[in-house]
């Protein structure tokens, strides 16, 4: 940088003594291109200072344009980056390992509860804890539900949401699935970060679906556990769907 604000020093000298001029005999050049060797040796020693270009008014007159150097990063260098950020992710393995609790519990049959972590909500959580409690769903408590259907029913809708929608775009793929129960994992597109969710029909008379959604790395989410869960839950009130509480 010292060298670079030397040479512009050195040029505003001359400017402003008029001694700066063009090449006697240069010839006019395209555009992009220079009209001498000697502009291409000034303009080569700061490209990110400032650049040349004739007046068409004056014709030989140079000027010295001074500019920031910052320039807009173009879509291509986005992609670029985007993949190098993937790669890193498949190097590092971000996905995580899925844990071996997951499933409905012996003890007392229901899905897991969540780590001490900010990244999980569950049904099963006690409903005084609001970081990570969340109300299950009841498929047939919903106002576009006109007539009651069955456990076979409500799962295959159920499925057909989940493949159909994708929160924050993440990548869902059902990994498991019984007659009660079905995982998912929801991928990101990117750094391959693997998201657990999980849905369990408790047995009973009663419409009830438990569920859970847990990062497996991290401390935070953001929310985006949360949020996933409703924008599911909101493609399921369009079929009969309801939450058995407000969020």
């Amino acid at each position: 940088m010292e060298g670079h604000k030397n040479v512009v020093d050195k040029i505003r000298g001359r400017w402003h003594s008029g001694v700066l001029q063009l090449h006697k005999n240069a010839k006019p050049a395209a555009t992009g291109r220079y009209r001498s060797k000697k502009e291409q040796r000034m303009a080569m020693a700061s490209p990110s200072i400032y650049t040349y270009y004739t007046n068409k008014v004056h014709n030989s007159v140079p000027r010295i344009v001074l500019s920031q150097p910052h320039r807009q990063i173009p879509r291509r260098e986005i992609l670029l980056r985007s993949s190098e950020l993937a790669v890193l992710g498949a190097i590092f393995s971000f996905s995580g390992k899925r844990p071996d609790y997951l499933g409905v519990q012996k003890n007392t049959p229901a899905l897991a509860l969540c780590p001490a972590t900010n990244n999980c909500i569950s049904t099963a959580e006690n409903v005084a804890d609001l970081v990570h409690y969340t109300p299950p769903w009841n498929y047939n408590g919903g106002r576009a539900r006109k007539k009651p259907v069955n456990r076979e029913t409500a799962m295959e809708e159920l499925l057909q949401v989940i493949k159909s929608t994708k929160p924050d775009k993440y990548r869902p793929k059902i990994v498991e699935k019984k007659e009660d129960y079905v995982l998912v994992e929801y991928e990101s597109p990117i750094l391959g970060i693997v998201d657990d969710v999980e849905f369990w029909f408790p047995p009973g008379k009663k419409s009830t679906v438990e569920y859970r959604s847990a990062s497996r790395i991290g401390n935070f989410d953001f929310d985006v556990n949360r949020k996933r869960i409703k924008a599911l839950r909101e493609e399921l009130e369009k079929k009969g769907w309801a939450s058995e509480e407000s969020f």
